[in-house]
């Protein structure tokens, strides 16, 4: 199956212990009193929704492993599951237990992404994470106890007092947890969080670019392989849920504020838990806004989306005697170089359409 042809289902927690300082998603840490309200709500907008079949699903916030596991089990098993579908969650390590774990596997659940963003105390502090780095390891072994057969690690370098020793150590540490996947981001300042409002923190460009470097180095040669930009994976454990994403596939959001895709149709829900449980106990669609795209710029938008993976563009889609060492072409392809990867938005605006 391509991963054009995958369907997927994204279903969103909007819960949270603690409100990090570069998070803009849509997220409280005061409504938690509606946890056992909007998981009902989800089994009922899943079971009025006709879905044929889903190959991934990404349970994603917010935090998800602070809702009991049954609970959220018990959402997901809602779904007309392919036999062998993907199904994650984000985990914050502090809430990682091998009970969890465990409900979760039970429940089919087989690869949990993990919010790390350093293994680095003082870093922690800086990006407002409340978790240690001990409890990192600890989560980790709980997972694999349990049986969790693909474990993601997210990590996020260029915040503020960040040396190049600390991405290091960051990296380091996390590859020692033998991971199968890891997910790399530059930190990026979004209007509204608390890191918004304090400029002197903001991330630098060339530090940024000097620590994707070491970790595109340290996590090759460790034998996680780059196939998009921000994330790496050993053979067999790319996120089928993410390629279906960049493969412009159809999916359906559950919850607040999630987004749905279909056939060049996107559409978002009520951004609050009250409202999308209203909608929900009424009876009416969640939609609260959508787009339609047409035809050149979903194209567009294809090249785009494709020029961030190892897949590439095809080589009529850019000027490439005009790039030097930023792209290299496989045949009738060309796909873009690590220092190539670093100007990747840049390369885009060259991009013209078949």
């Amino acid at each position: 199956m391509t991963r054009t042809s995958l369907f997927g289902v994204y279903i969103h927690i909007p819960f949270c212990h603690h409100k990090c300082d570069y998070c803009a998603f849509a997220t409280w840490v005061d409504k938690n009193q509606l946890i056992d309200e909007y998981m009902d709500a989800l089994v009922s907008d899943i079971n009025r929704t006709d879905i044929q079949r889903t190959d991934t699903v990404f349970v994603g916030g917010g935090t998800p492993s602070m809702v009991p596991g049954p609970s959220l089990v018990n959402v997901i098993q809602q779904l007309p599951l392919a036999d062998n579908a993907e199904i994650t969650i984000e985990c914050n390590p502090d809430d990682v237990t091998v009970e969890l774990m465990t409900a979760y596997v039970r429940g089919g659940v087989n690869r949990i992404s993990m919010g790390v963003q350093s293994m680095v105390p003082h870093v922690l502090k800086t990006l407002g994470r409340t978790h240690q780095p001990d409890n990192v390891v600890r989560a980790v072994s709980a997972a694999r106890e349990a049986g969790i057969s693909s474990i993601n690690l997210d990590i996020i370098y260029g915040a503020v007092g960040e040396s190049l020793d600390d991405w290091r150590t960051t990296l380091e540490k996390a590859i020692a947890l033998a991971p199968d996947h890891v997910s790399a981001y530059g930190l990026t300042v979004e209007p509204g969080t608390a890191l918004a409002n304090r400029p002197d923190d903001y991330p630098d460009d060339d530090d940024q670019a000097d620590k994707y470097l070491l970790a595109n180095e340290l996590l090759e040669d460790a034998g996680l392989t780059n196939y998009e930009i921000s994330n790496w994976a050993r053979p067999g454990h790319e996120c089928q849920h993410n390629q279906m994403y960049w493969g412009q596939g159809n999916y359906i959001g559950f919850g607040c504020a999630a987004h749905s895709h279909q056939d060049g149709r996107r559409w978002w829900n009520v951004r609050t838990p009250e409202r999308y449980i209203d909608c929900v106990s009424k009876g009416v669609s969640a939609e609260t806004a959508g787009e339609s795209l047409d035809n050149a710029t979903r194209n567009r938008e294809a090249l785009e989306l494709s020029l961030r993976t190892r897949e590439g563009v095809p080589a009529s889609a850019l000027p490439v005697d005009e790039l030097d060492d930023l792209v290299e072409q496989h045949g009738d392809h060309v796909v873009l170089t690590v220092r190539g990867r670093l100007l990747a938005n840049e390369i885009s605006l060259r991009l013209r359409n078949r």
